[in-house]
């Protein structure tokens, strides 16, 4: 009876002991949640008023608020010219663009901004033209 009464009191301490990872008791950024955003991980870039996220697969435009403006201002730094994108990892709200207006299907609402990143250095990806 003793080693039962034993065996469940250890149970219990080690159920008791669980850490937890969610974002408002770690304080920590979360990649999921059950809150209806989105993790999407692309290249950024903001250019005279129109704002891109380039993921692997596709192109969403980003609607431009408080948010994407944070969002630049932590990808200047990164940037060399003004046509370099950066690597960021974000959180959003995704929905289809209106049908009257121009451009990509979808568009995001950054809501959590993840990560930026330093933009590999020996991508060739952009051609410049000069006189």
């Amino acid at each position: 009876m003793k080693q039962l009464i034993l065996l469940v009191f250890f149970f219990l301490s080690i159920v008791s002991c669980k850490n937890s990872t969610d974002k408002n008791e770690s304080g920590s950024k979360s990649y999921s949640q059950d809150d209806g955003l989105i993790t999407m991980k692309g290249d950024f870039i903001f250019i005279d008023n129109a704002a891109v996220l380039k993921t692997t697969n596709d192109i969403y435009g980003v609607v431009i608020d408080d948010q994407m403006k944070a969002l630049e201002q932590q990808v200047k730094p990164y940037k060399i010219a003004n046509t370099d994108m950066v690597p960021v990892t974000v959180r959003v709200r995704k929905f289809e663009k209106p049908e009257d207006e121009e451009g990509w299907p979808y568009r995001v609402e950054i809501k959590e901004i993840i990560k930026v990143e330093k933009p590999e250095e020996n991508t060739n990806d952009v051609i410049k033209l000069g006189n």
